[in-house]
C-alpha cells in the first residue's frame, strides 16, 4: 500500500497546533486555491468517533468525503479514516511533536487507489498531487500560526 509523508517545523506550541487542527473552519483556509472545500457538517466537534462530511471540487471534478476520527490523543495525534472518498482506502495521521523551536507537524497518509492494478498506474500522478496539496497546507498552516506571534 502506498504511503505519503510530509513534515514541517512550525514555531508555535503543541497545543496551538493541535487546536488549529481541531477547528474544521481551518480546512478551507489550508486548501489549495484551485480546490474549493465545503464542509457539509459545519461546526462539528472533533473527537474520537466523530464523522466529518465535506465536498471538494477541483477543476471540474467534485468529490464527497466522509471521514471518521479513528484516534485522537491530545495534543500529539489525530488519525482520520475515510469512509467515503475517491480512494479505496485512506488513513491520514496528523502527528505533532515538540522540538527545540516549536513543533514538527507530520502528515502520514496510507492510501490505496481504486480499480486494482489499473488504479496503481496512476500512483505517481496521485503522489505528485498529494505533494502539492500538503506543501500548500504546510506552508499556510505555518504562516497562520507563526503570524500570531509576529514571525512571518
Amino acid at each position: 500500500m502506498p504511503v505519503f509523508e510530509k513534515s514541517v517545523k512550525i514555531d508555535c506550541s503543541l497545543k496551538e497546533l493541535f487546536n488549529f487542527h481541531l477547528d474544521t473552519n481551518n480546512l478551507p483556509l489550508i486548501s489549495p486555491k484551485d480546490t474549493k472545500v465545503q464542509l457539509l457538517t459545519p461546526n462539528i466537534k472533533i473527537k474520537q468517533g466523530a464523522v466529518l462530511k465535506l465536498k471538494a471540487k477541483k477543476n471540474f471534478l467534485s468529490t464527497t468525503w466522509e471521514v471518521r476520527i479513528q484516534k485522537l490523543v491530545y495534543p500529539t495525534l489525530l488519525v482520520d479514516l475515510a469512509l467515503k472518498s475517491p480512494f479505496s482506502y485512506w488513513e491520514h495521521s496528523h502527528i505533532f511533536e515538540e522540538c527545540d523551536e516549536g513543533c514538527i507537524m507530520k502528515d502520514v497518509v496510507h492510501y490505496k487507489l481504486p480499480f486494482c492494478f489499473v488504479g496503481a498506474l496512476f500512483n505517481s500522478f496521485v503522489k505528485k498531487q498529494l505533494a502539492q496539496m500538503f506543501s500548500f497546507r504546510h506552508k499556510v498552516t505555518k504562516q497562520l500560526l507563526e503570524s500570531k506571534k509576529g514571525k512571518v
